[in-house]
């Protein structure tokens, strides 16, 4: 019997666990490199949003509701410990020190706030808690023979005919394989020196984790905001099951540092969204809060994400560039038919 392929991934992200467990799953040997922790970057510090048809129009329209799809399945099988629940989402805005029109019967909401309708139903968005799904999908990748090294990618192994046949190790170490996949985020870019990819950047994104308990219903909020000084701020809140809510709605075009581990918040961006969330809800007015993030999500020059084999290059291929619906989309990535197994 041919042994199976043993595919690096370089990357331990949702994208790189998503087609680690994949891969698992069709008898290949995938082995993930990743320098910092699995869900140690924007994997594990984003929203976690789903929905099913909110790319309806774009070229991500069929990746993303089959990749819906694939969350709530994923949960049976895998047994949810990522707290994945269905939410009723709504749109709204509010403006510092101006009264809204009431709370519609919210007793989360701040009356400064105004519903102006409901976005998305328990059918069509959903809700993960995204490290705690990153790694879920690692563990299933891992019962299913998969490998995770702990190590940084440095460079490629080629043979005579130019095929990617490993990884180097900033150790020195080679991590050999049938074939690479560069799946490291905005962090792509670095193996542009090794491959010929197109741009990736990475966009900074600030968020604060509150602990309410069972304050807030399993809904999310999309809100435009103005601050009393007239700049306008798109906060989204969004309650999880573990009774915790997450928001954001500061972001920048800081740079990116080479190791994710040095990522910290800019000044002044985290107590500007701790006094805006603080002002669109009681809940959020008293409740503590437990984590301070930032990351940065990938991003193309077109806006969609790069999937698939690299032009020219024998055994490379790319997944990375998902910007904000990298949560939603990795299933679906993961599962491609375009990764060799």
């Amino acid at each position: 019997m041919d042994r199976p392929r043993r595919i690096v991934i370089c990357g331990g992200g949702a994208i790189g666990a998503a087609i680690a467990y994949f891969l698992s799953l069709r008898g290949a040997a995938p082995v993930v490199v990743e320098r910092h922790e699995v869900g140690g970057a924007a994997s594990g510090k984003s929203g976690g949003f789903l929905a099913l048809d909110w790319c309806r129009g774009s070229a991500l329209d069929r990746l993303a509701r089959r990749s819906f799809a694939l969350h709530g399945r994923l949960a049976e099988e895998l047994g949810n410990p990522w707290g994945y629940r269905t939410l009723t989402t709504f749109a709204g805005h509010a403006a510092e020190g101006r009264r809204g029109r009431g709370r519609a019967g919210r007793p989360w909401l701040s009356p400064d706030v105004t519903l102006t309708g409901q976005i998305g139903t328990p059918q069509t968005t959903a809700l993960v808690e995204p490290r705690a799904f990153t790694q879920g999908l690692m563990h299933g990748a891992q019962a299913n023979g998969a490998q995770l090294i702990h190590g940084t990618a440095a460079g490629l192994t080629m043979a005579a005919n130019g095929a990617v046949v490993g990884v180097v190790l900033d150790t020195g170490e080679t991590v050999e394989g049938d074939g690479v996949v560069i799946a490291m985020g905005p962090w792509s870019i670095l193996a542009s020196r090794w491959l010929p990819l197109p741009a990736v950047y990475g966009f900074k994104g600030h968020s604060l984790v509150f602990r309410t308990g069972d304050a807030v219903p399993a809904e999310a909020l999309f809100l435009e905001y103005e601050e009393a000084g007239g700049e306008a701020l798109t906060p989204e809140i969004f309650a999880r099951a573990d009774g915790t809510v997450w928001a954001c709605a500061v972001s920048s075009t800081a740079s990116l540092p080479v190791d994710p581990a040095e990522i910290a918040g800019d000044e002044g961006a985290h107590d500007c969204l701790e006094a805006l969330c603080r002002a669109v809800s009681p809940v959020l007015a008293t409740a503590p809060i437990v984590a301070h993030q930032a990351c940065f999500r990938p991003v193309t020059e077109d806006g969609l994400p790069l999937i698939g084999a690299i032009p020219g290059i024998d055994n490379a291929w790319v997944a990375t560039g998902h910007s904000v619906w990298g949560m939603l989309n990795a299933p679906a990535t993961g599962e491609a038919r375009r990764w060799p197994s």
